[in-house]
């Protein structure tokens, strides 16, 4: 058992959300880590209600934790971009969670993990509507790129790769067509790289990645990214890598002034919520970023190493238990 108690903040959400994070805090507490687990109700249910998506004083309580950890949120009667503005990409942009860190591992041969900025780029909300709803409509979506959100992120992809054995990154952008971001990204990848001797480094423009992902993703060590195209590119990941409900992710807050988020990246699935048909191992592989950010390296390792032996199968609650088991 850890001697520290670690205070979590949990995310259930919507639809098999609370299903999976129930299982990954169980396999974390037989890991022998401490937790002092709070449950808070956001998600598409909680909008429904009450017309709240998530307040300001909540925020202020969970900079309060020392992680959060989130199962999914999305309900279909819920307008598309209410949650994902409203939440996802509020808690990342307020806590500064500017580094989305997703593995992808298919034994023998691959694995590999993307950096993908997650504060700026074409999420950051910069545009708007002229002459909305006429025939003469337009529409803009700028992408906000700051030297000191770009360099960041990269500098922590370089960290990262030099803890690797293969000691390897790749940039991807669109140099090409991008001219301008792709040209801030470039330069700063360049410059930092004259800082890190050790690790070698290589350039994808993403359409050449997209087929890379496929076709040889053994190539691949540490790659960085920015925040749309790691958005394609880290599914793309998951669905060679074992599926899309197979993969975890993480929030990073690397500076750790605030808490950092981890969760599955699979959708809500309302439909089997409740059932025991959804598989909890993107949930709990989360759960081992998470210990692991939070100092628990060894208990992070029994439980990925628990989850990657053959046999893991049965209902939620089953795989569950036999994870727990495992560790």
């Amino acid at each position: 058992m850890s001697a520290t108690t670690h205070r979590l903040a949990v995310i259930g959400g919507d639809g098999i959300g609370p299903d999976v994070v129930a299982e990954a805090i169980k396999v974390a507490r037989a890991a022998g880590v401490r937790l002092d687990t709070v449950e808070y109700d956001l998600g598409g249910a909680r909008y429904l209600r009450t017309g709240e998506v998530l307040s300001d004083a909540t925020i202020e309580e969970l900079r309060g934790f020392d992680a959060i950890l989130l199962g999914a949120v999305g309900t279909p009667d819920v307008p598309p971009g209410v949650l994902e503005r409203g939440l996802l990409l509020k808690l990342r942009f307020e806590l500064d969670l500017y580094v989305n860190l997703r593995p992808f591992l298919l034994p023998p041969n691959v694995d590999f993990l993307v950096v993908r900025e997650n504060t700026e780029g074409t999420y950051a909300g910069e545009g708007g509507f002229l002459r909305k709803g006429t025939p003469y409509e337009i529409a803009t979506q700028g992408s906000v790129n700051t030297r000191m959100g770009v360099e960041r992120c990269i500098r922590f992809a370089f960290d990262l790769a030099r803890s690797r054995g293969r000691r390897h990154l790749t940039l991807v952008h669109k140099t090409n067509v991008l001219t301008f971001a792709g040209d801030l990204w470039q330069r700063v990848f360049d410059e930092v790289a004259g800082e890190y001797s050790d690790v070698e480094t290589a350039y994808n423009h993403v359409d050449a990645a997209c087929i890379y992902f496929v076709q040889d993703p053994q190539r691949y060590d540490v790659v960085v990214t920015d925040n749309l195209f790691g958005d394609i590119l880290t599914d793309l990941g998951g669905a060679v890598s074992g599926g899309i409900g197979f993969a975890a992710s993480a929030n990073l807050n690397p500076a750790r002034t605030g808490p950092s988020l981890f969760e599955p990246v699979h959708g809500s699935a309302p439909d089997i919520a409740g059932t025991g048909k959804a598989n909890p191992t993107a949930a709990i592989l989360s759960g081992a970023m998470m210990l692991e950010f939070l100092g628990e390296a060894d208990a992070a390792a029994r439980v990925r190493k628990a989850c990657a032996e053959p046999g893991l199968a049965g209902s939620t609650s089953e795989i569950g238990d036999l994870v727990a088991e495992r560790v």
